[in-house]
């Protein structure tokens, strides 16, 4: 099924319930917090004396925002728009 320009950027954020701005602002958080966690994560696995909780903190806490947020509410097996396969809305 073929979809406009606008639905591809505009389907998904709709469907969790935000604009496309917000979702983008949303989904860049989390992948600024995913980044710090992985530096984190790289650097324990160096020095496993340094940052000994911060990676399983931060996506613990991610985590607790995404089911407050209720976007962890379970999606149909497939987005038709992107042709991928999802569990969960972030």
């Amino acid at each position: 099924m073929r979809q406009s320009l606008k639905g591809l950027f505009t389907s998904h954020p709709h469907a969790v319930g935000e604009s496309y701005g917000e979702h983008f602002g949303v989904a860049m958080s989390y992948a600024g917090k995913l980044f710090a966690a992985s530096c984190a994560a790289l650097v324990h696995a160096l020095l496993p004396f340094l940052f000994a909780t911060t990676a399983s903190s931060a996506i613990k806490g991610m985590y607790a925002n995404m089911t407050r947020r209720g976007a962890t509410t379970p999606l149909s097996t497939t987005l038709p728009e992107a042709r991928i396969s999802a569990d969960y809305a972030i």
